[in-house]
């Protein structure tokens, strides 16, 4: 079986309330070795981490673009303390979502930028990657981080041109692809997934949102009253096996350097995996 490491997954969403732990279980026996469970605002720091520690998963603390209406100065000197405090743990592997979001209407623009460049500049002083929120903001983030440059770390679901994705890889960054390149007519995302180096690539959920294409329901189908799919990490060896396809590869080629990829530019994945084999089979038959 392939080793996957979901890089984006918001395993304490309120979705997975009803059945957390038996998702979790499922996506283990798919071989999901690893969710990276991202913060989006102070409220959810503790929640995270203890998710992380209860599921061998790892975890990044970080504001959310989208929560940035209610975070401010005390927000980042939280963030300051809480990296501080927790620097030691070895389940900590980045800094993050963090990013700016030009899509959603209202969210203040200079006070978003000055939110991101307070915590580039917290992950400089940690010395931790950061995992990006870049929806409709990329030459903006990138902007920031030639001002700021940090650790490397992964621009999740990206859409960005093909000179962005050169950028981004430039400066030491792997790019999140996930659901949304499954579905057909997202021509040029799946050219970027299929023509980008492969050592650019990690793979991602960003569950419970961004479904693949066989749980995506059409507005006109929410409204008869077919519920939108949920998301899971358990979709990731088939959203996996899409990608695969579009790069003409094995989809365990696939799985193997998307999971060299992650470890590689989230450095402290490598002690919390074994490396492959026996004991990979091991680790997956384990449970928390």
């Amino acid at each position: 079986m392939s080793l996957f490491i979901d890089t984006h997954c918001h395993l304490d969403a309120p979705e997975f309330g009803a059945d957390r732990d038996a998702m979790r279980a499922s996506a283990r026996a798919a071989g999901v070795a690893q969710c990276v469970i991202p913060a989006v605002a102070r409220s959810n720091w503790d929640a995270v981490r203890a998710l992380a520690h209860a599921w061998g998963d790892s975890y990044a603390l970080g504001i959310h673009p989208m929560c940035t209406p209610e975070a401010g100065e005390a927000d980042v000197e939280a963030l300051q303390a809480g990296l501080q405090e927790h620097g030691g743990d070895a389940r900590l592997v980045a800094v993050g979502e963090i990013g700016l979001d030009y899509f959603v209407a209202g969210l203040d623009g200079p006070h978003q930028e000055r939110l991101l460049r307070a915590q580039l500049r917290l992950a400089r002083r940690h010395d931790l990657p950061v995992l990006l929120h870049v929806r409709k903001s990329c030459d903006r983030v990138l902007k920031a981080l030639r001002e700021l440059p940090v650790s490397g770390g992964i621009a999740h679901a990206f859409n960005g041109s093909l000179q962005q994705a050169r950028a981004f890889i430039a400066m030491g960054f792997k790019l999140g692809f996930g659901g949304a390149v499954t579905f057909e007519r997202a021509l040029h995302l799946r050219r970027l997934a299929a023509e980008l180096p492969l050592d650019a690539l990690v793979l991602e959920t960003d569950a419970p949102d961004i479904p693949p294409q066989w749980l995506y329901r059409s507005s006109a189908e929410r409204a008869a009253g077919q519920p939108q799919g949920r998301n899971s990490p358990a979709e990731l060896p088939r959203i996996a096996g899409v990608l695969a396809r579009l790069r003409g590869m094995a989809a365990d080629e696939l799985a193997d350097a998307t999971t060299r990829n992650a470890r590689a530019v989230l450095p402290r994945l490598g002690a919390l995996l074994p490396p492959g084999g026996a004991e990979f089979q091991a680790f997956l038959a384990s449970s928390p």
